[in-house]
């Protein structure tokens, strides 16, 4: 009888350190939407969409070419591009971190990170 008891006391103790850790790692990594801006590999910019109030557009010039950013609370895009395909320009706004938007001419890419639950579409 007492070997249960202490079995019972042992998982009910497991039990509510694991709901505590699950409660207390969702509010830390249940952050804001951060896009990360690279050009050639290195970190330009970064915006936290969920922090925005207004649109915010800016450009970002490599080698004499240009892309046109427009970011929006929870969303960015390429607005305009002067690269000869456009893939960046027709993929137009992302909102999490499934797939990001990539100008291989003007060597750009956006990603999205934060604000989700981990999963992507293959798992979720």
């Amino acid at each position: 009888m007492k070997r249960t008891r202490f079995w019972v006391g042992v998982l009910a103790a497991a039990a509510l350190l694991s709901v505590g850790a699950i409660l207390l790692l969702g509010r830390w990594s249940g952050g804001g939407h951060m896009a990360r801006i690279y050009q050639n590999g290195v970190l330009i910019r970064e915006i936290d969409l969920d922090s925005l109030s207004a649109p915010l557009t800016f450009t970002v010039e490599f080698q004499g070419r240009t892309n046109t950013i427009t970011a929006q609370p929870g969303r960015i895009r390429v607005e305009s591009a002067d690269c000869p395909d456009q893939v960046c320009v027709d993929q137009g706004w992302i909102s999490d971190g499934t797939v990001p938007v990539v100008c291989l001419p003007n060597r750009l890419v956006i990603q999205i990170e934060g604000g989700g639950d981990g999963l992507d579409s293959a798992t979720g």
